[in-house]
C-alpha cells in the first residue's frame, strides 16, 4: 500500500491514450445501436452468476482467469482498490501466463507514472474505459512496467474503474492484453463487467479480514499428495488422462480417480479451475 504522487510529468507525443467510441462497433449500417448477441448475453449472465460465488481471493483468481476470459480476453489483470487517500491503493494482480503475476501489481505501484496516467485519462474521458499502448510515446515508456509488458509481448492496456459520488476513484482495473485484441466492443463489455469485478473484489477483502476459525478451513497445499501434485502438473501442461497414465505407467482410470480427488481437495469443479487454484496456492510452479 503506497500513495501515488498526484503530480505527473507531461506525456510525450504522440499521446498513447485512446478513448474508444462506445457506439463504434456496436452500431449497424442504419446507425441503430446493435444489441448484444445471444452468445454475449449468455456469457455475460454466466459471468454475473460466477461473480456472485466469489468470496475469497482463490475464487476471484479462478473466475477472472477462467470464465471472464470468454468476455474480456487478457494476459493479466491488475486490481487496485482505494485505501484511504484518493491515490493510495491496495493492489493485487492475476495471470495464468507468467510464473509470478504479483510482479504486475508491484510495478503498477512502483512506477509512479503508470496509475496516475491511466486514472487521469479515465477521469478526463468521463469515467469511460480507456485503451493505452505501453510502447514508445507512452507517459510511462521506458519504465520497469512498460519494459515487462514489452518483454512478454502484451503491450495493450485496457483500463476501467468505479468512482464514488464525488468522482473519486474507488477501484481501478487494468487488463494487460495482446496488441490488437481490444477495441470499442470490449470497452462496452467492460462497462458491464467492471461493476461485477468491483463487487467481487471488495467481498474478497472483507472475507480476508473477517474470516473466523469457525468457518470452512482453507485449502492447504499439504492436503494434495505428491502424486496428485504430479498429475496436476501434467494437467497444467495440457495432457489428457490417457497421456498422463502412459507417462506415469498407471491406468487412465487411476488417473481419473486422482483427478477427482484433486478437484474435491481444491474445492473446484473442473481441470482449468484446478490449475488456477494450484497456481494460486503455489502447488504448481511454472
Amino acid at each position: 500500500m503506497r500513495p501515488i504522487p498526484a503530480e505527473l510529468s507531461k506525456p510525450r507525443e504522440p499521446h498513447p491514450i485512446e478513448y474508444p467510441d462506445l457506439a463504434a462497433g456496436n452500431d449497424d449500417a442504419s446507425g441503430t445501436r446493435e444489441a448484444l448477441d445471444v452468445l454475449e448475453v449468455e456469457t455475460l449472465m454466466l459471468n454475473l452468476e460466477a461473480s456472485l460465488r466469489v468470496h475469497e481471493r482463490a475464487h476471484f483468481f479462478s473466475w477472472t482467469q477462467g470464465l471472464l476470459q470468454s468476455l474480456i480476453r487478457h494476459q493479466a489483470l491488475i486490481c487496485a482498490l482505494r485505501d484511504g487517500e484518493p491515490l493510495s491503493f491496495r493492489v493485487d494482480s492475476f495471470s495464468l501466463i507468467v510464473p509470478d503475476p504479483a510482479i504486475f501489481g508491484e510495478m503498477f505501484l512502483r512506477d509512479t507514472l503508470v496509475a496516475p496516467s491511466l486514472i487521469k485519462a479515465w477521469e478526463e474521458h468521463r469515467f469511460r474505459p480507456v485503451i493505452c499502448e505501453a510502447g514508445n510515446g507512452s507517459p510511462f515508456a521506458g519504465g520497469a512496467f512498460a519494459r515487462e509488458l514489452e518483454r512478454m509481448g502484451s503491450t495493450r492496456l485496457f483500463a476501467h474503474g468505479t468512482h464514488d459520488a464525488v468522482g473519486q476513484v474507488t477501484s481501478f482495473f487494468v487488463f494487460v492484453c495482446l496488441p490488437g485484441t481490444v477495441g470499442s466492443r470490449q470497452a462496452y463489455l467492460a462497462q458491464l463487467a467492471v461493476p461485477l469485478l468491483h463487487s467481487a473484489w471488495v467481498r474478497t477483502q472483507i472475507s480476508g479480514r473477517t474470516k473466523s476459525n469457525d468457518g470452512p478451513k482453507p485449502v492447504e497445499a499439504s492436503n494434495v499428495t505428491i502424486r496428485e501434485q504430479e498429475i496436476l502438473r501434467w494437467i497444467y501442461l495440457g495432457k489428457s488422462n490417457f497421456e498422463i497414465g502412459a507417462i506415469l505407467k498407471i491406468s487412465p482410470l487411476t488417473v481419473k480417480n486422482h483427478v477427482q480427488k484433486i478437484l474435491r481437495k481444491l474445492n473446484v469443479v473442473n481441470r482449468a479451475q484446478a490449475v488456477g487454484k494450484g497456481l494460486d496456492l503455489r502447488i504448481l510452479k511454472p
